[in-house]
């Protein structure tokens, strides 16, 4: 897996009758990468995954890959709570031509540390593609814990983790516990700076979609040693990034898209649209930061 800066967790752009729009798909990667993406993440639970069907992944992998050409890291959402079915979904992806994938934590069954030890080493001992862990617990219910995170990071082919706990101090463990080459990802982009100050080399974005050059530059600033630069880029881009968020991720990112002139099409139930208190809300940030001068 290629050190990406900045990975956007890209949305699954959808048709009005709700099937996925691969045309749109493969225009929108193409604007990501050409605004400041180092790679994308595909069908992961911005990309509404659990909603989107194996048939609808593989081709989701293949249209992305097909374009792109390995000219950009695209990384394959092949994480569920289902062991056997996340190996067969790997397996798919590798086929595919993808160059890593993203596992999620196992949502709602609850395994234990042990359990969760399991689950990733099986996938990895089925594929040859480097793996990237998501440890997301307010959506999984679940914490994968450092010292699991470590015995994973001795396994070859796992070879980073997006931490989006939000406890910077068990990220700063588990930094302290694993290999300096193992890679340590935000997934939160408010927490992206001080993840980097502890030791992350990166962020997988939602943000990215609308201000992925910023982003960027900010990352970019503060690996260089101008602390103060990326600092004023983050304070400058809070707003947009607690925006995004003031409803389930990717209901925001998607309208947000939208109000900027690219067709995402709607999400999927049982997720359902903004309220207009909420689209006012995203509308009044996207014209705080000049993005709908053009309206």
């Amino acid at each position: 897996m290629r050190v990406g800066q900045v990975l956007t967790a890209m949305i699954t752009p959808m048709k009005k009758d709700g099937s996925v729009d691969y045309k749109q798909a493969v225009t929108l990667a193409e604007q990501l990468v050409n605004n400041g993406s180092d790679g994308l993440v595909v069908c992961g639970t911005t990309g509404e995954s659990a909603t989107l069907t194996f048939e609808e992944k593989v081709q989701m992998f293949t249209e992305i890959v097909n374009d792109l050409g390995g000219s950009t890291e695209v990384i394959a959402g092949t994480g569920s709570n289902d062991t056997a079915a996340s190996i067969a979904l790997t397996k798919a992806a590798e086929k595919a031509g993808v160059d890593g994938i993203m596992l999620v934590t196992p949502y709602y069954n609850k395994p234990s540390q042990e359990g969760l030890y399991q689950h990733f080493k099986a996938i990895a001992e089925n594929s040859s593609l480097p793996i990237m862990l998501y440890n997301v617990p307010g959506r999984t219910n679940t914490n994968l814990l450092p010292e699991t995170v470590a015995r994973l990071a001795e396994i070859p082919n796992i070879v980073a983790v997006k931490e989006a706990s939000g406890n910077l101090e068990q990220v700063s463990y588990l930094r302290s516990i694993t290999p300096d080459d193992f890679l340590i990802y935000s997934g939160d982009d408010s927490l992206t700076l001080p993840i980097l100050a502890v030791g992350g080399c990166g962020v997988v974005s939602v943000a990215a979609h609308l201000v992925g050059r910023r982003i960027k530059a900010m990352v970019e600033a503060f690996l260089a040693g101008r602390v103060q630069e990326a600092t004023s880029i983050h304070l400058e881009l809070l707003p947009i990034f607690k925006t995004l968020f003031i409803t389930t991720n990717p209901v925001p990112v998607k309208r947000s898209l939208e109000y900027l002139g690219i067709d995402t099409g709607p999400v999927r139930p049982p997720l359902v649209d903004l309220t207009e208190e909420e689209a006012e809300k995203i509308k009044a940030t996207l014209k705080r930061f000049g993005l709908l001068e053009h309206q």
